[in-house]
């Protein structure tokens, strides 16, 4: 497996077989919004999802991007984990209580 390489559209982990995990996302102003997240069935339960995560709230964090968790997973994850609630943008933070 790879590491977590950023596109212009998404965060991706290329995987064996030509399968690739991951997260979608769009910058809109001052903010980028992660709208899904894929992993393959094959590969769930790998952490895979996280550390797609992981590097994608790293990212928003070093270009100042408030964050837009549309996707249930990033929700989830940024819920679970006080110390990125900062990232979130004002106007969704409600929804992480």
């Amino acid at each position: 497996m790879s590491e977590v390489v950023r596109t212009p559209s998404r965060f991706e982990i290329a995987l064996d077989g030509g399968e690739v995990a991951f997260a979608d996302y769009r910058i809109e102003g001052d903010s980028i919004v992660f709208p899904h997240t894929v992993t393959p069935r094959a590969f769930e339960g790998q952490g895979l999802a996280s550390q797609l995560a992981k590097a994608a709230l790293a990212y928003a964090r070093e270009q100042g991007l408030k964050v837009r968790p549309h996707c249930a997973f990033f929700a989830a994850y940024i819920r679970k984990r006080p110390d990125l609630h900062d990232l979130v943008h004002p106007d969704e933070r409600a929804a992480l209580t």
